[in-house]
Protein backbone atom coordinates (compact mmCIF):
# COMPACT_ATOMS: atom_id res chain seq x y z
CA UNK A 1 0.00 0.00 0.00
CA UNK A 2 1.30 3.21 -1.35
CA UNK A 3 0.07 7.22 0.14
CA UNK A 4 0.59 9.66 -1.36
CA UNK A 5 -0.71 13.62 -0.69
CA UNK A 6 -0.58 16.78 -2.73
CA UNK A 7 -1.41 20.00 -2.00
CA UNK A 8 -4.32 22.42 -3.66
CA UNK A 9 -3.23 25.77 -5.03
CA UNK A 10 -4.32 29.87 -5.34
CA UNK A 11 -2.99 32.38 -7.93
CA UNK A 12 -1.53 35.23 -6.77
CA UNK A 13 -1.52 35.81 -10.18
CA UNK A 14 -3.00 35.13 -13.98
CA UNK A 15 -5.59 32.97 -13.61
CA UNK A 16 -7.13 32.73 -17.21
CA UNK A 17 -4.68 34.47 -19.15
CA UNK A 18 -1.93 31.79 -18.27
CA UNK A 19 -4.16 29.64 -20.85
CA UNK A 20 -2.83 31.95 -23.95
CA UNK A 21 0.65 32.00 -23.33
CA UNK A 22 0.70 34.88 -20.60
CA UNK A 23 2.77 34.15 -17.23
CA UNK A 24 0.84 33.21 -14.00
CA UNK A 25 2.42 32.29 -10.61
CA UNK A 26 0.29 29.97 -8.56
CA UNK A 27 1.35 28.99 -4.74
CA UNK A 28 0.71 26.30 -2.88
CA UNK A 29 -1.21 25.90 -0.07
CA UNK A 30 -1.39 23.52 3.07
CA UNK A 31 -5.16 22.00 1.94
CA UNK A 32 -4.14 18.18 0.44
CA UNK A 33 -5.26 15.56 -1.21
CA UNK A 34 -4.70 11.81 -0.48
CA UNK A 35 -4.38 8.98 -2.56
CA UNK A 36 -4.02 5.67 -1.72
CA UNK A 37 -3.12 2.74 -4.16
CA UNK A 38 -2.40 -0.45 -3.80
CA UNK A 39 -1.81 -3.38 -6.99
CA UNK A 40 -4.46 -6.05 -7.37
CA UNK A 41 -3.89 -9.56 -9.00
CA UNK A 42 -6.55 -8.31 -11.83
CA UNK A 43 -7.52 -5.69 -14.03
CA UNK A 44 -9.88 -4.42 -11.55
CA UNK A 45 -9.47 -0.96 -10.50
CA UNK A 46 -11.61 -0.14 -7.63
CA UNK A 47 -11.79 3.04 -5.97
CA UNK A 48 -13.82 4.49 -2.84
CA UNK A 49 -14.15 8.16 -2.47
CA UNK A 50 -14.18 9.08 1.13
CA UNK A 51 -14.63 12.76 1.29
CA UNK A 52 -14.53 15.07 -1.95
CA UNK A 53 -16.61 17.20 -0.46
CA UNK A 54 -19.39 15.25 -1.72
CA UNK A 55 -21.33 11.61 -0.44
CA UNK A 56 -18.66 8.91 -0.17
CA UNK A 57 -19.00 6.18 -2.75
CA UNK A 58 -17.37 2.85 -3.98
CA UNK A 59 -17.53 1.64 -7.11
CA UNK A 60 -15.34 -1.31 -8.94
CA UNK A 61 -14.89 -2.19 -12.39
CA UNK A 62 -12.53 -3.94 -14.87
CA UNK A 63 -10.71 -3.87 -17.90
CA UNK A 64 -9.75 -0.06 -19.30
CA UNK A 65 -10.70 2.56 -17.64
CA UNK A 66 -12.64 4.60 -20.26
CA UNK A 67 -15.93 3.16 -19.53
CA UNK A 68 -17.84 4.63 -16.39
CA UNK A 69 -19.26 2.60 -13.65
CA UNK A 70 -22.64 1.75 -13.30
CA UNK A 71 -23.14 3.21 -9.40
CA UNK A 72 -26.32 4.87 -8.29
CA UNK A 73 -24.84 8.20 -7.55
CA UNK A 74 -25.86 11.03 -9.88
CA UNK A 75 -24.10 11.68 -12.97
CA UNK A 76 -21.95 14.57 -12.67
CA UNK A 77 -20.54 13.39 -9.47
CA UNK A 78 -19.35 10.39 -11.11
CA UNK A 79 -17.78 12.51 -13.76
CA UNK A 80 -15.81 14.70 -11.17
CA UNK A 81 -14.67 12.23 -9.20
CA UNK A 82 -14.00 8.92 -11.77
CA UNK A 83 -12.82 11.22 -14.56
CA UNK A 84 -9.61 12.28 -12.97
CA UNK A 85 -8.71 9.15 -11.02
CA UNK A 86 -9.56 7.30 -14.05
CA UNK A 87 -6.56 9.53 -16.73
CA UNK A 88 -4.20 9.21 -13.40
CA UNK A 89 -4.65 5.13 -13.56
CA UNK A 90 -4.25 5.40 -16.89
CA UNK A 91 -0.89 7.27 -16.96
CA UNK A 92 1.06 5.34 -14.05
CA UNK A 93 -0.22 2.32 -16.15
CA UNK A 94 1.73 3.68 -19.51
CA UNK A 95 4.71 5.25 -17.29
CA UNK A 96 5.15 1.83 -15.71
CA UNK A 97 4.62 -0.10 -18.70
CA UNK A 98 1.63 -2.29 -17.09
CA UNK A 99 -1.02 -1.57 -19.70
CA UNK A 100 -3.39 -4.46 -17.32
CA UNK A 101 -2.74 -2.93 -13.86
CA UNK A 102 -4.85 -3.54 -11.29
CA UNK A 103 -5.55 -1.18 -7.94
CA UNK A 104 -7.58 -0.62 -4.77
CA UNK A 105 -7.64 3.18 -4.68
CA UNK A 106 -8.87 5.70 -1.71
CA UNK A 107 -8.77 9.64 -2.18
CA UNK A 108 -10.17 12.05 0.65
CA UNK A 109 -9.42 15.65 0.18
CA UNK A 110 -9.81 18.17 2.42
CA UNK A 111 -9.86 20.60 -0.56
CA UNK A 112 -13.17 21.94 -1.90
CA UNK A 113 -13.86 20.44 -5.52
CA UNK A 114 -13.97 23.30 -8.15
CA UNK A 115 -13.51 26.15 -6.11
CA UNK A 116 -10.87 27.34 -7.80
CA UNK A 117 -8.04 25.39 -5.49
CA UNK A 118 -6.98 22.97 -7.32
CA UNK A 119 -8.28 20.00 -5.99
CA UNK A 120 -8.59 18.21 -9.42
CA UNK A 121 -4.67 18.67 -9.82
CA UNK A 122 -3.80 17.56 -6.55
CA UNK A 123 -5.72 13.94 -6.63
CA UNK A 124 -4.07 13.74 -10.27
CA UNK A 125 -0.85 14.15 -8.60
CA UNK A 126 -0.91 12.10 -5.64
CA UNK A 127 -3.08 9.59 -7.64
CA UNK A 128 0.02 9.05 -10.18
CA UNK A 129 3.00 9.16 -7.86
CA UNK A 130 1.09 6.81 -5.83
CA UNK A 131 0.68 3.98 -8.35
CA UNK A 132 3.51 4.20 -10.08
CA UNK A 133 4.94 4.05 -6.69
CA UNK A 134 3.02 1.13 -5.79
CA UNK A 135 4.01 -0.66 -8.90
CA UNK A 136 7.69 -0.20 -8.42
CA UNK A 137 8.56 2.70 -11.01
CA UNK A 138 8.16 5.80 -9.35
CA UNK A 139 8.46 8.99 -11.25
CA UNK A 140 10.99 12.16 -10.69
CA UNK A 141 9.10 15.26 -10.54
CA UNK A 142 9.15 16.86 -13.38
CA UNK A 143 7.72 13.83 -15.54
CA UNK A 144 5.53 13.21 -12.42
CA UNK A 145 4.11 17.11 -13.61
CA UNK A 146 4.13 16.64 -17.22
CA UNK A 147 1.89 13.28 -16.99
CA UNK A 148 -0.45 15.06 -14.31
CA UNK A 149 -0.85 17.98 -16.77
CA UNK A 150 -1.19 15.19 -19.73
CA UNK A 151 -4.05 13.89 -17.33
CA UNK A 152 -6.10 16.75 -16.51
CA UNK A 153 -5.63 18.69 -20.51
CA UNK A 154 -7.34 14.73 -21.56
CA UNK A 155 -9.94 15.18 -18.57
CA UNK A 156 -10.28 18.95 -19.79
CA UNK A 157 -10.69 18.64 -23.43
CA UNK A 158 -7.88 20.39 -23.99
CA UNK A 159 -8.15 23.40 -21.70
CA UNK A 160 -6.06 23.02 -19.35
CA UNK A 161 -3.15 24.67 -18.07
CA UNK A 162 0.28 23.05 -16.63
CA UNK A 163 -0.18 25.88 -13.49
CA UNK A 164 -2.16 23.98 -11.04
CA UNK A 165 -0.17 20.36 -11.68
CA UNK A 166 3.19 21.71 -11.64
CA UNK A 167 2.35 23.91 -8.61
CA UNK A 168 0.90 20.83 -6.83
CA UNK A 169 4.35 18.67 -7.45
CA UNK A 170 6.67 20.97 -6.46
CA UNK A 171 4.87 22.91 -3.76
CA UNK A 172 5.73 26.59 -3.09
CA UNK A 173 5.16 29.56 -5.44
CA UNK A 174 5.87 28.18 -9.50
CA UNK A 175 5.58 30.35 -12.45
CA UNK A 176 4.15 29.26 -15.66
CA UNK A 177 4.00 30.43 -19.26
CA UNK A 178 3.60 28.51 -21.67
CA UNK A 179 5.09 24.92 -21.43
CA UNK A 180 7.97 26.88 -19.42
CA UNK A 181 7.05 25.84 -15.72
CA UNK A 182 9.52 26.69 -12.94
CA UNK A 183 9.69 26.94 -9.40
CA UNK A 184 10.31 30.77 -7.57
CA UNK A 185 11.37 31.80 -4.17
CA UNK A 186 8.33 33.85 -2.69
CA UNK A 187 8.05 34.43 1.26
CA UNK A 188 5.68 33.30 3.22
CA UNK A 189 2.17 35.16 2.24
CA UNK A 190 -0.48 35.35 4.91
CA UNK A 191 -2.95 33.94 2.69
CA UNK A 192 -6.91 33.86 3.86
CA UNK A 193 -9.89 32.35 1.87
CA UNK A 194 -13.24 32.14 1.66
CA UNK A 195 -15.38 29.71 0.08
CA UNK A 196 -18.88 30.59 -1.39
CA UNK A 197 -19.77 26.92 -1.52
CA UNK A 198 -20.10 26.60 -4.88
CA UNK A 199 -17.93 25.96 -8.21
CA UNK A 200 -18.01 27.71 -11.69
CA UNK A 201 -17.93 25.54 -14.67
CA UNK A 202 -14.28 26.01 -15.69
CA UNK A 203 -14.54 24.89 -19.39
CA UNK A 204 -17.69 27.00 -19.99
CA UNK A 205 -15.48 30.03 -18.18
CA UNK A 206 -12.45 29.65 -20.23
CA UNK A 207 -14.72 28.97 -23.67
CA UNK A 208 -16.25 32.77 -22.60
CA UNK A 209 -12.73 34.49 -22.21
CA UNK A 210 -12.16 32.87 -25.75
CA UNK A 211 -14.88 34.31 -27.20
CA UNK A 212 -14.26 37.73 -25.93
CA UNK A 213 -10.92 37.70 -26.85
CA UNK A 214 -12.05 36.81 -30.24
CA UNK A 215 -14.94 39.35 -30.97
CA UNK A 216 -13.19 42.66 -29.01
CA UNK A 217 -9.80 43.79 -29.10
CA UNK A 218 -9.90 45.20 -26.18
CA UNK A 219 -10.47 42.29 -24.52
CA UNK A 220 -7.54 40.85 -25.76
CA UNK A 221 -5.85 43.70 -24.62
CA UNK A 222 -7.42 43.00 -20.97
CA UNK A 223 -5.43 39.73 -21.22
CA UNK A 224 -2.19 40.97 -22.46
CA UNK A 225 -2.75 43.38 -19.18
CA UNK A 226 -2.59 40.98 -16.89
CA UNK A 227 0.12 38.96 -18.13
CA UNK A 228 1.99 42.24 -17.58
CA UNK A 229 0.59 42.26 -14.08
CA UNK A 230 2.17 39.14 -13.67
CA UNK A 231 5.49 40.12 -14.51
CA UNK A 232 5.21 42.91 -12.29
CA UNK A 233 4.47 40.87 -9.49
CA UNK A 234 6.83 38.39 -10.11
CA UNK A 235 9.84 40.76 -9.83
CA UNK A 236 7.91 42.31 -6.41
CA UNK A 237 8.93 38.30 -5.07
CA UNK A 238 12.14 38.13 -6.97
CA UNK A 239 13.34 40.81 -4.76
CA UNK A 240 11.67 39.76 -1.43
CA UNK A 241 13.77 37.65 0.91
CA UNK A 242 12.08 34.49 1.50
CA UNK A 243 13.79 33.34 4.36
CA UNK A 244 12.81 36.96 6.33
CA UNK A 245 9.09 38.24 7.84
CA UNK A 246 7.28 40.03 4.95
CA UNK A 247 7.07 43.26 5.19
CA UNK A 248 4.23 45.32 5.19
CA UNK A 249 5.73 47.43 1.93
CA UNK A 250 5.90 44.07 0.06
CA UNK A 251 2.15 43.12 1.09
CA UNK A 252 1.02 46.39 0.19
CA UNK A 253 2.54 46.40 -3.37
CA UNK A 254 1.34 42.92 -4.17
CA UNK A 255 -1.76 43.28 -3.09
CA UNK A 256 -3.08 46.56 -4.99
CA UNK A 257 -1.51 43.83 -7.86
CA UNK A 258 -4.34 41.59 -6.63
CA UNK A 259 -7.01 43.79 -6.60
CA UNK A 260 -6.21 45.04 -9.52
CA UNK A 261 -5.89 41.27 -11.13
CA UNK A 262 -9.40 40.79 -10.06
CA UNK A 263 -10.80 43.48 -11.58
CA UNK A 264 -9.91 42.76 -15.19
CA UNK A 265 -10.72 39.19 -14.48
CA UNK A 266 -14.39 40.84 -13.47
CA UNK A 267 -13.91 43.01 -16.89
CA UNK A 268 -13.63 39.34 -18.38
CA UNK A 269 -16.97 37.89 -16.79
CA UNK A 270 -15.44 35.24 -14.74
CA UNK A 271 -16.51 36.83 -11.40
CA UNK A 272 -19.93 36.08 -9.21
CA UNK A 273 -21.85 38.02 -7.01
CA UNK A 274 -20.22 36.25 -3.91
CA UNK A 275 -16.80 36.28 -5.13
CA UNK A 276 -17.46 40.70 -5.53
CA UNK A 277 -19.14 40.26 -1.69
CA UNK A 278 -16.08 38.24 -0.36
CA UNK A 279 -13.39 40.33 -2.18
CA UNK A 280 -14.79 43.77 -0.67
CA UNK A 281 -15.34 42.32 2.88
CA UNK A 282 -11.93 41.44 2.76
CA UNK A 283 -10.94 44.83 1.56
CA UNK A 284 -12.84 46.92 3.65
CA UNK A 285 -11.79 44.38 6.76
CA UNK A 286 -8.17 45.71 5.69
CA UNK A 287 -6.65 43.08 3.87
CA UNK A 288 -3.85 44.43 1.82
CA UNK A 289 -5.33 42.90 -1.24
CA UNK A 290 -7.99 40.13 -2.53
CA UNK A 291 -9.23 38.85 -5.82
CA UNK A 292 -11.13 35.19 -6.80
CA UNK A 293 -8.42 32.48 -7.60
CA UNK A 294 -9.13 29.52 -10.38
CA UNK A 295 -11.61 29.63 -12.98
CA UNK A 296 -14.37 31.89 -11.10
CA UNK A 297 -17.88 32.11 -11.30
CA UNK A 298 -18.08 31.03 -7.76
CA UNK A 299 -15.71 29.18 -5.47
CA UNK A 300 -12.97 30.85 -3.86
CA UNK A 301 -11.29 34.14 -3.27
CA UNK A 302 -7.94 34.88 -1.90
CA UNK A 303 -6.65 37.79 0.49
CA UNK A 304 -3.78 38.91 1.88
CA UNK A 305 -4.03 39.72 5.66
CA UNK A 306 -1.75 38.54 8.59
CA UNK A 307 -4.56 39.53 11.20
CA UNK A 308 -7.91 38.07 12.08
CA UNK A 309 -9.58 40.64 10.80
CA UNK A 310 -10.19 39.73 7.25
CA UNK A 311 -11.06 35.93 8.48
CA UNK A 312 -13.27 36.86 10.89
CA UNK A 313 -15.17 39.24 7.78
CA UNK A 314 -15.60 36.56 5.46
CA UNK A 315 -17.19 34.46 8.34
CA UNK A 316 -19.92 36.95 8.54
CA UNK A 317 -20.30 37.63 4.71
CA UNK A 318 -23.04 36.62 3.17
CA UNK A 319 -22.92 34.02 0.81
CA UNK A 320 -19.37 32.53 2.57
CA UNK A 321 -19.97 29.39 3.94
CA UNK A 322 -16.24 28.96 4.68
CA UNK A 323 -13.48 31.22 5.67
CA UNK A 324 -9.83 29.59 6.74
CA UNK A 325 -6.33 30.84 7.29
CA UNK A 326 -4.30 28.90 4.22
CA UNK A 327 -0.09 28.44 4.68
CA UNK A 328 2.14 28.19 1.70
CA UNK A 329 2.61 24.60 0.92
CA UNK A 330 6.05 24.39 0.61
CA UNK A 331 6.69 20.71 -0.41
CA UNK A 332 4.51 19.95 -2.80
CA UNK A 333 3.52 16.23 -3.22
CA UNK A 334 4.89 13.17 -0.62
CA UNK A 335 4.80 10.06 0.23
CA UNK A 336 3.45 9.55 4.09
CA UNK A 337 3.13 6.39 6.36
CA UNK A 338 -0.31 4.22 5.55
Amino acid sequence: MTVCEAPGKVYLFGEHAVVYGEPAVPAAIERRATVTAEPREDDHVRVEAEDLSLDGFTVEYSGGTGDRPDVDVPTPLVEAAMGYVDAAVEQARDAADAPDAGFDITVESDIPLGAGLGSSAAVVVAGIDAATRALGDPLDRRELADRAYRAEHEVQDGQASRADTFCSTMGGAVRVEGDDCEPIAAPNLPFVVGFDGGAGDTGELVAGVGELREEYGFAADTVGSVGDLVRTGETLLADAAPEEETSPELLAELGELMDFNHGLLAALGVSARSLDAMVWAARDAGAHGAKLTGAGGGGCIVALDASDATETALSFTQGCEEAFRAELATEGVRVVEP
